[in-house]
């Protein structure tokens, strides 16, 4: 067999077999397989696209390329939950303790920020100590204890897809949609979850800017994990504006604990109880989603939840006290500059990529991978699609290290709203649920 055949196949637009795509992945993780084949190779796909059974051939394959965690002497089934990224999405962070204290384990590898979108560990590394690093034999002693576990990859877990992640970045092959859903999935069967829920972010803050698209990246990873004896669903839900109100990574944590006291922005708790339902119920443990949404409520209402959270924290190392504390335990801004609003009406648009940006700006996140973040900076939004506001009225504070920070951020996120004359409906939160 050779890689170059491989190739020429998938230029002209045929079907690789099973063995093809395992000896081309393992040949290029192993390095027997040069970058500039694998380039060849990671193009004809983006071009000629793959099937179902090709792109579930491909995961399994990436996921095989390392380590995979043995899960079989865990108590059955493990939950994950991943997103595909957007901005002000603390998901993670608020339904992993209420899907656990409602007796589900939830165990999960999550990544860092990289462009405008944030990363799960880089706002829970906002708490001090806590430690994303987890052995395998901690990972499955926490999930037994706790019920909750959130580490980093590994180097062994997937290590194709790193390399292969590295090599679209600077090929241009990064939008192809089996790539993407063989990049996503790779990580999530190597983690050895039995039920996973997608949750697919679509709009002008999320790397799937239509509504086709994002049903197309939902439906490709539910066959994937299906066909790979996998119980899987996925929701696309909106991205066109921040969810919740806060965005940076120790505000965004800091509005996590607050929902889980009872006290969270409108979308953002409707989101985590819905989304907390459903993985009940894929995971067996209620017989309806209204069963699962009833549990989840009385888990955040009598403050079972928060307590999973700061357990999870104390586990891997954090300083529990920010259940209790926040604002003197998570990093602060030294400068808070109110944006307010230069014209009245309602608003028609908070355009959630240009706070995604500005976040990146203000030093929340990272240009390249080998950025410092600060974890203290940020906005939080004080109005969103379909709220009126009249001028001088807040539309968000910018938590910034300089005033001079602060104002050019003020400068560019005016350019994130639009307003209109007339009523405006708020975005629809849940666009549609594949299962």
């Amino acid at each position: 067999m050779r890689a170059v055949d491989i190739i020429i196949k998938k230029r002209d637009g045929l079907e690789l077999s099973s063995e093809e795509i395992d000896f081309f992945i393992q040949g290029y993780t192993q390095g027997d397989i040069p970058d500039y084949q694998a380039s060849a190779w990671a193009m004809a796909v983006m071009l000629q696209g793959m099937s179902d059974r090709e792109v579930t051939d491909l995961t399994l394959s990436m996921a095989r390329s390392g380590d995979m965690l043995d899960m079989s002497d865990v108590e059955k089934p493990v939950a994950d939950k991943h997103s595909t990224g957007g901005v002000g999405d603390k998901v993670t962070l608020a339904l992993a303790p209420l899907v656990a204290a409602a007796g589900q384990p939830i165990g999960k590898m999550s990544g860092r920020g990289l462009g405008f979108s944030g990363g799960t560990l880089d706002k829970l590394e906002s708490i001090p100590g806590w430690s994303p690093d987890v052995s395998e034999a901690d990972f499955k002693k926490q999930l037994a204890e706790i019920g909750i576990v959130v580490a980093g990859q590994t180097a062994d877990l997937a290590p194709a897809d790193k390399k292969l992640y590295a090599l679209r970045d600077v090929t241009g092959t990064v939008p192809s949609m089996a790539l993407i859903a063989a990049s996503i999935m790779s990580k999530k069967l190597a983690a050895g979850a039995d039920v996973i829920l997608l949750d697919v972010k679509q709009g002008n803050g999320a790397f799937m800017q239509t509504l086709d698209e994002a049903i197309e990246l939902a439906r490709l990873m539910v066959a994937i994990g299906n066909l790979a004896g996998r119980q899987v669903a996925a929701r696309v839900t909106d991205m066109s504006q921040p969810l919740g109100l806060a965005v940076g990574n120790s505000l965004e944590v800091k509005e996590a604990i607050a929902t889980l006291k009872g006290q969270g922005p409108p979308d953002f708790t409707e989101l985590i109880l819905a989304e907390s339902a459903h993985l009940l119920h894929m995971c067996g443990r209620v017989a309806t989603v209204p069963e699962g949404r009833a549990q989840v409520q009385a888990a955040l209402e009598s403050g079972a939840a928060l307590e999973k959270f700061r357990a999870f924290v104390t586990a891997q190392g954090g300083d529990g006290r920010v259940v209790d504390t926040p604002d003197t335990i998570l990093p602060q801004a030294p400068v808070i500059l109110p944006l307010t609003s230069p014209q009245a009406g309602y608003l028609q648009q908070v355009r959630a990529r240009t706070f995604g940006e500005v976040a990146v700006k203000l030093g929340g996140g990272r240009a390249k991978k080998s950025d410092t973040i600060d974890p203290s900076v940020g906005m939080i939004l004080h109005a969103k699609v379909g709220d009126v506001v009249q001028v001088g009225d807040l539309l968000c504070e910018i938590h910034a290290r300089t005033q001079a920070q602060a104002e050019a951020a003020a400068q560019e996120l005016l350019t994130a709203y639009a307003w209109h004359s007339a009523p405006v409906p708020a975005p629809e939160l849940i666009k549609t649920t594949i299962t």
